[in-house]
């Protein structure tokens, strides 16, 4: 099973950014799927988690009607686009998996991909 986030990158504040969470060696379809992002010298915190369906989907207060988490079955593909950047959104952005339903606790995830750094920066 492989995770591999891309589409990370520098941009300014108020600024946009869709990163994807490409899947490979399992049916995307039967998997929850998490972000989650560590800034640099701290923990890694939750960002937004999608269920298998798509039917339901949670974010960390501090993104709410920032980023939008979304999934495309057919492409094992999962989506997180950014909005209205920040820089306390400055981190390592990581995607993770497990099986159906959702969690916000990073060690219910069975599966992690490498990350992808996003920098908001004026």
């Amino acid at each position: 099973v492989q995770l591999v986030e891309s589409g990370g990158g520098s941009v300014q504040p108020g600024g946009s950014l869709r990163l994807s969470c490409e899947i490979s060696g399992l049916s995307l379809r039967y998997y929850a799927i998490a972000w989650y992002r560590q800034a640099p010298g701290k923990e890694r915190w939750f960002v937004a988690t999608i269920n298998w369906s798509g039917g339901s989907t949670y974010y960390v207060d501090s993104v709410k009607g920032r980023f939008t988490i979304s999934r495309d079955n057919a492409e094992n593909t999962v989506y997180l686009q950014m909005n209205s950047l920040k820089p306390e959104d400055t981190a390592v952005y990581y995607c993770a998996a497990r099986d159906y339903s959702s969690s916000i606790y990073p060690r219910d995830y069975d599966y992690w991909g490498q990350g992808t750094l996003v920098t908001v920066s004026s």
